[in-house]
This record gives C-alpha cells, structure tokens and sequence, in this order.
C-alpha cells in the first residue's frame, strides 16, 4: 500500500496528460520531467512496472529507466549496476508476451547498460541463458539482438571516453556477430513460421553493417530472406534486409565476389514486377521497385564498366517506372537514373552510354507518358483530382521531379533527340485533335500539355546554338489552342528558351506577341506566367528590346494595377532591366519615364491608405521603385554625378514623407529602409550628396519606431563610405562613425526600456552594423565609453532563443576578442603585388580589449556556457566555443577559473562531482602545455554532453539567469 501510495502523484499526473485541461497539462509535465530527471526515478520505475498499474504508467516507467541508464549512469554506485541487470532481466521474462512496447524499451535499456557496464563482457550469451530459448522468450532475445547495434553506434549520447566506445563497440559487435548469425540460422530453422518472422529480417537489417556481407549472402540466412520476400507478413522487412545487403556492397571492387552471388537472386525476383502489376498489388510493387532501384544504385559502377553484364538490371528499373500505373513507385527511380548519368557522362564509360542510349531514349517516352494530368472520373476538368487537394499538390511536385529525369536523360542521348520526342508528340495531338479545337474546349488536352510541359522542363539544357528542333518547335507553341492549362504549360516554356530566343532575333517578334496576349487571359494562373516569362524576356533580350523602351513602357503601366504583387514585381524586373541597357544621356528621362508613374501612384495610395490591406499595398508598391534601383546600375565615373541618383534625389522626399506617415507600419518603413540601403548598394559613392539627409532620417526613424530596418541601412553607408580615399574625404568617415554613435546610443537606451525578447530583429541588425563599424573604426569603438554597455548589451542579448540574433552577437564578441590579438581579424590588400595581408593591432588596441575582456568575460562566459548547455541551436554552437577559445587565447587562466565558477553554479544534482573535477583536470593541462585550441572541443564535448541529459532547465537555472540590463546615456 506504501508503495501505490508513493505512485499516485505519479499517476495522477499521468492522467492529467490525457486530460483537455492545458494548464493543468502543463504542471503535470513539468512534474514528470523533474521526476524523470530525480535520483527517486530508478526506484519508482521499477515499482510501477512490478505493480499493476495501466499499460501506460508501465510504458511511461520503461521510458523513464530508458532516460535513467543513458543520462543519469552517474547517479548509480557500480557495485549496484549487477543487481540492476539482473531486475531488467527479470522485468523482460515478465513482459516476454508483451505489451511489444514495453518490451522494446526495456530492450533498449538492457543494451544501454550493456554499453555503460564496461566490466559485462560476455553479454549476449548472459541474455540468451537468462531469457531462455521457449517461443516466448526467444521475441525478448531476437528483440535485444535488433536494438543493439543501433544503440551502440549512436553512443556518442552516452557518457563514455571515445576509447571506452570504441572498445565497447568491438566487444559488443565485432565480438558477437557471428554468434548472432548463428543464432538468427538457428532460429529460422526452427520452424516455416521463424523464417517469416518480420524481427528475423529486423534483425539482420541492424546487423548487416557488423558482420562481413559475404557470409550472410553464402548462408542459409539467403534463402531465408529471398523466401521471406515472398510472403506478405515478411515482405517489408525483407525488402528492408536486402536494400542494407545491396548498401553494403557499394564498394563494388571490395565485393564483386557477393554482388555475383547476389545478382541472380536479384534476377529472380523480374516477374514479380509484372505480376504485381497486373493483380494491382502497388503496395507490393512498390517494395519491388525500390529493391531494384537499391541495387542499382549501389552497383551503378559496375553498370558503368560493364554494361552488358548489368543491361538487364537496368531494363528492370525501367520496367518498374513504365507500369506503375499508380505513380507512386517511380519516385524510388529517380536518384538511380541521376547516378548512372553522372557517369556513363564520363569519356572513360562513352561504351556504356552507347549501350545504355536505347533505355534512356524509352525512359523519355515513360516519363513524358506519366507527366499526364488524370482525366477528372466526374468530367469536370476544373478538378481533375475530385476535390483531393493533396493528391494534386503532390502529383505538381512529382512532375518537377521527373522534369529531373528528364535533364538527365538530355545528358546521356542529347538534347536534340529529347525535344524531338516532344515536338512528334504536338505535332502529333495537332494532328489527331488541331480542327476540333475550339476557344477554351480542347480535346485530349492532357496529351497536349504533358509535351509542353517536358519542353519547359529541359529548357535549361538546351543550348543557344541549337538549331535543329527549336526552330520547328518556337512556331508550333505560338500557335497552341486557348485552354487553361495548355496555354499555362506554353507560355512556361516560351520563358524557359529566352536566352536562345537572344540569339534567334527573327522568333522574338511572335513569342512576344503570345506572352504579352497572355495578360488578358480570364484565368489568373495563366496571367502569372505571363509575367513571369515576360521578366525572362527582358532579361535575356534586353539588347533587343531597349530600343523600344517607350512602347513597352506603355505597356507596362497599362498591365501593372492588375497584376497580382509577385506579376507586379517580374513585371517591373523585365522592364528595369531594358532601363539599364540605355544610354547615359539618356538614362534620367527613361529612368522619369517608367518610374514617374509608379511614384505618382504610390502618392495617391499613401494618401488614401487607412486600413491594413491598403498599408500593405503601398508597401508592396515601394518595392517597385526599389527594383529599379536594383537594376539600373550603369557605370559612371566616380567623378562625375550619376543620372540615377539624380533621380534618387527627385523621389526623396516622397519615400521620407511616406515613412514618417506610416512610421508606425512596420511593412512600409521596412521597404522604405530597403530602398534607401539599395540606393547606397547600386550607387556606391555616388550618393554621397544624398548622405545628410539619409542620415537624419535614418537617426530620427530609428529614434521614432524603434526598427531593426533603420540599422539595416544604416550599414550600407558604413560598408560604402567607412575607407578614406581620394573620392571620400577623412571628414566623410569621420561623420559616419558619429552617426553610427548616435544610433547606438539609441539602440542601448531601447534595450533599457525593453527585455531582449521584445527586440529579436533590432539585436540581429545592431550588431550586425556594430561588426561593420568595427571593422572600419576598430580605434574609435573600442576606446568609445560606450563600448562597455555594448558589451553588457551583447551579454543580455545572448539570452535570446532565436538563432539570427543570437550568429550576430556572437560574431561581433568573436571580432571583437580577435583585437586583442597581435593581428587583427581582417586583411588588408596591396594593389602592389595584388595580394592579402593580415594587419597588425596597435598595441593600444590591444591593451583596450584586454581591459574590456578583464571586466566583461566572466559575464561572456556564463553566457556563452550556459547557452550551450541550455538554450542555443545547434548552430550557434562553433561561434559560441569560438567566443570561448578567444578568451582563452587572451587570458587562460582567468578563463579557465570563470569555466569552473560558472560550472559549479550549475544545478545540484544535473553534472557529477567526477564529470566537474575531469572538465577542470583536463582544460588545466591543455593551458599549461599551451594547447588552448583543445579547449573547445573539451568544452563543446562537455556542454554537448550536459545537454543531453538535461534538456531543459532542472528547476529553473537559479544563480545562471541573466541580469536584467541597465543603460544610463
């Protein structure tokens, strides 16, 4: 009674999770959590499943001792690891006829205390004699046997030294492997039942890695799997066994003697791919085909040499992509037919594409034939999939997909056969259907638009000199009957051939006329390409069409308000860039003539714009005028005044009043921001007049919202106009480390009013723009009496979760720590001898950086520790070590004496003393022989390791939570 007693807050909480209540979910969680992670957990474990508590408890109380054994090993003295052995041994007699659950987790835990328990050596034949060779208890041991090698080579989650690991693996699997071949034979031997048992194949699957392929292949374990293949209580596990038989032999030099034994079986199986097929058993087709491709891709070189030996293996692959009716085993194929490309391509396999060319030619025929839209079952050809929106997303990606396939077979048989293919197939539906085609009813359309839509998928392989198939096909596709989808799939592929198109002037004319048709087609799918390709036009025949500037800028503003954002802005590229193309003189009445509208328009939107949908609009308009700011970028002397910021300069004060009407609107002043950091990109020095007012704005938006963005561009003057030269004077770079003050004097006063969490964006750009400024002011910022609220600002900052913010603070505390170094973290370049050299620090530099690291590094260190054990992502991790391996480099000592106060704050009970004393052992002798680098992997090892184990906070991180910053300026 005691002991039901001790386990009902246990079971309460349990019950509680499958409660609707949320908060009360919530508590119970976090209560189960300190439990799992309590020295209390072994115990209890072993009660509820001892007791007779619902299959739930039990399940969760497996699951516990599961975490108890592979992160809280420590918590257990080693003369009581035999007793626990022996009482999982127990547990697992108990549970041999299930719940399967149960029995695996506890499988789980026996092979991970096998792992940990160095002084068990002989454990397979420990488990064998104990659990017993009856029915029942033969499913406890064929499980252990499956879970074992997947425990043991994901190791790295356990607290073992890498040579205690690696022993541990030769013990428990090299040792082994043919004592549980032995027994796997013994077992399928048994009976016709054992031999089609699915944890049989499951076994030999985990094993196949650890033992030596051969032996499996010229066992009675072969038959065994080639028989279990055949049935269908065995079937999935057995494709899963010879799929990891084939993988192993990928090194096909080391294994020509097992793929020879292997081919036939797999020859075998051919008729199945037929049979399957006809009965329309896909589920089994699929499982053959994916044998098939397997195997083809792990002995593609094989094919590569020998193509004759092998040519069969192939036609089998393609045998499996031409009936699949269904479409649903193809995909298997796919990476096979890019791997053997890859090297029949090759000039030393020209023997094998020969002998190959005749398969890859029918594989065009069988993927154009699968790229066919079904034909609705109702006849409505509005819903061709019968309202099962998932099934037509996943058949569009899937026609991407073998779009692939299709590139691959341009490759191996040449474009031009490919295009052909295509072209006999319109020619062909032109043929059959072209005089019943009617405005908007076009018999057999799919027939029609699988073709088409092959041709936009092998657009990008065909070259510009091809002059074979396009100069039939171009006149063909103008001429395509008006559906839907037809027109879609043409105007697509028109788009695909435009860098073709520059070289064929003499087809621009009708392919143009087409698209530009296109914008006043009812359907908006087909208005989308339109834009799309039209930008694709412009981009690519720029040289043509700048001559007709004016005619297709009336064009544009005639088309662009009914455009849809995304069309407005491909429509906006195209013409933007037949603007670069003009001649300077007469660059700025082109530049008025094409954007001067959109301003205008802008203007009436602002005005009008009260509501969200309308603020949106006009932020998307903004975006127009920055791609022409994108775009337009000619070449003008530094020297002499650019057209295009002269135009720049004419809209400025329309982008300033906007963004200080909608200062509060983040999208507008986003874009706004944008436009203006675009401005600086494209125009470099150019905007040098523009700069007093940039900056003005910039400092009183900044000042005002409260917006990353403002910092944004802020950066852009810093990286253009930071370098002292004949074209910027000293008293330029001067005045921008000044602006750059300012906005950081403001930046800490909002992260004095606001807690980090609030500021994720303005953190990422702030130290982005604060590593630019050092990098070109490094003297002045680093003697700033700033720069040590920067460094608190950066301290609190790395308390964020999100990664973004968290790369750009840890990239300016990097830099910074590099200038306490004797060189500094940039180069420098001598237009002498044209080459990079790294820069000396002063030593006055130097000395600042230590002095700052002095005050500020046992704050850097608790942070960057504690986010590694706690809260960082995964990525954050190499910057966040590098932060402490730069402090080590600069002051070891000291370092090494925060690692360890830091350490000993942490948690009771989360990290052993044993774990603390090596950590400090280990980091001391790396500092006094002077091997600092080693440090970070001892660290990365150590925090790595803490975080497994304690995956989220033991009650809280108590004297390791961050102190709320303060700022007074």
């Amino acid at each position: 009674m005691a002991a039901v007693a001790t386990m009902q807050p246990i079971l309460s909480a349990l019950a509680t999770m499958q409660s609707s209540n949320n908060a009360s979910k919530t508590q119970a969680h976090a209560y189960l959590e300190r439990f799992q992670k309590s020295a209390d957990a072994w115990t209890s474990s072993f009660t509820l499943l001892q007791g007779d508590s619902d299959v739930q408890a039990k399940l969760f109380a497996a699951t516990t001792l599961k975490g108890k054994i592979v992160f809280d090993f420590y918590q257990l003295p080693r003369e009581s690891l035999p007793q626990l052995r022996d009482s999982i041994l127990d547990l697992l007699r108990t549970y041999a006829k299930g719940p399967k659950p149960i029995r695996t987790q506890l499988c789980v835990c026996l092979a991970n205390l096998a792992i940990q328990m160095l002084e068990w050596k002989n454990v397979l034949q420990t488990v064998v004699t104990a659990l017993g060779s009856d029915s029942e208890s033969i499913a406890c041991v064929l499980e252990f046997i499956h879970v074992l090698p997947e425990e043991v080579t994901q190791g790295r989650k356990i607290n073992l030294a890498e040579d205690e690991l690696q022993q541990r693996t030769r013990e428990l699997l090299e040792e082994n492997a043919q004592q549980v071949l032995q027994l796997l034979t013994q077992y399928a031997r048994s009976s016709p039942t054992a031999a089609q048992d699915p944890i049989l194949m499951a076994c030999l699957t985990s094993w196949v890695a650890e033992v030596q392929v051969n032996d499996v292949v010229n066992s009675p374990l072969m038959d065994v799997i080639m028989t279990a293949i055949q049935a269908d209580t065995s079937f999935d596990e057995a494709v899963e066994t010879l799929c990891a038989l084939f993988r192993e032999t990928r090194d096909v030099d080391e294994s020509v003697a097992t793929i020879k034994t292997l081919y036939p079986r797999l020859a075998a199986l051919r008729p199945r791919i037929q049979a399957c097929a006809e009965e329309e058993d896909w589920d089994t087709y699929k499982g053959i085909t994916r044998v098939f491709a397997e195997a083809g891709e792990a002995w593609v070189v094989l094919i590569a040499r020998e193509p004759q030996q092998f040519r069969p293996l192939v036609e089998s692959v393609l045998e499996c992509c031409a009936r699949d009716k269904e479409r649903d085993a193809l995909s298997q194929t796919f990476n096979f037919w890019y791997e053997l490309k890859q090297y029949i391509t090759l000039e030393r396999y020209m023997e094998a594409r020969v002998q190959l060319n005749d398969i890859y030619s029918k594989l065009v025929d069988i993927m154009i034939g699968h790229l066919q839209f079904p034909t609705s079952e109702t006849g409505n050809d509005t819903d061709l999939f019968d309202g099962d929106r998932e099934a037509e997303d996943k058949f569009r990606e899937f026609r991407h997909a073998m779009g692939d396939v299709l590139k691959d077979c341009c490759e191996v048989i040449g474009v031009t056969q490919c295009l052909e293919k295509s072209y006999v197939l319109v020619e062909a539906w032109v043929g059959r259907n072209g005089a019943q085609a009617q405005q908007g009813k076009v018999p057999a359309w799919q027939q029609l638009e699988a073709p088409l839509f092959s041709l936009r998928a092998m657009g990008r392989m065909v070259p510009k000199d091809e002059n074979v198939m396009l100069p039939r096909l171009i006149p063909l596709i103008v001429q395509i009957p008006d559906h839907e989808k037809v027109r879609f799939q043409a105007v697509m592929a028109l788009g695909r051939y435009t860098e073709w198109t520059s070289e064929h002037p003499e087809t621009l004319q009708d392919q143009l006329n087409f698209i530009m048709a296109a914008f006043q087609h009812p359907s908006k799918e087909v208005v989308k390409a339109a834009a799309l390709s039209f930008k694709f036009f412009c981009n690519d025949c720029a040289e043509l069409l700048k001559g007709f500037m004016a005619q297709l800028q009336g064009f544009y503003e005639q088309v662009l308000d009914n455009l849809p954002p995304t069309s407005q802005e491909e429509v906006t590229e195209g013409v933007a860039s037949m603007l670069a193309k003009q001649p300077l003189n007469v660059l700025f009445a082109n530049f008025k003539l094409c954007c001067d509208p959109v301003v205008k328009r802008l203007m009436a939107m602002a005005q009008s714009a009260n509501d969200k949908e309308s603020q949106l609009a006009v932020a998307d308009r903004l975006n127009l005028i920055t791609i022409f700011i994108q775009w337009v970028t000619p070449y003008v002397d530094p020297r002499e005044p650019s057209p295009a910021v002269q135009y720049c300069q004419e809209i400025f004060p329309v982008l300033t009043a906007i963004a200080e009407r909608f200062v509060a609107f983040t999208p507008i002043i986003e874009r706004v921001c944008r436009c203006w950091r675009y401005m600086v990109l494209s125009y470099r020095t150019h905007t040098a007049p523009l700069l007093p007012q940039l900056a003005d704005k910039l400092v009183a938006g900044f000042s005002s919202s409260r917006q990353g963005c403002f910092l944004w561009a802020t950066d852009s003057i810093v990286r253009e106009f930071s370098d002292v030269s004949e074209i910027i004077p000293e008293a330029t770079t001067t005045a921008i480390y000044k602006f750059y003050e300012q906005q950081a004097t403001t930046f800490l006063r909002i992260l004095n009013d606001l807690p980090p969490e609030e500021l994720p964006d303005v953190i990422e750009d702030f130290f982005r723009l604060t590593t630019d400024v050092l990098l070109y002011h490094a003297n002045s910022l680093l003697a700033s009496p700033l720069m040590p609220s920067l460094l608190a600002a950066a301290t609190t900052s790395l308390t964020l979760l999100k990664e973004e913010p968290l790369m750009a603070t840890l990239h300016f505390l990097r830099d910074f720590l590099a200038y306490g170094q004797t060189s500094a973290p940039s180069s420098s370049f001598s237009p002498d001898d044209g080459t990079y050299s790294l820069r000396p620090n002063p030593a006055q530099t130097q000395a600042s950086v230590i002095a700052l690291a002095t005050t500020s590094g046992e704050a850097i260190t608790q942070r960057c520790l504690t986010g590694m054990m706690y809260s960082f992502p995964q990525d954050c991790f190499p910057d966040a070590s590098g932060v402490l391996l730069a402090l080590f480099q600069l002051m070891p000592e000291a370092t090494a004496g925060w690692v360890e106060g830091t350490v000993n704050m942490l948690p009771e009970g989360s990290v052993s003393q044993q774990e603390k004393e090596r950590l400090g052992r280990n980091i001391g002798q790396r500092v006094q022989m002077g091997e600092v680098r080693k440090v970070r992997s001892l660290l990365q090892d150590f925090t790595q390791s803490y975080r497994r184990r304690n995956v989220a906070p033991r009650e809280g991180l108590g004297r390791l939570e961050q102190g709320r910053f303060r700022f007074e300026g």
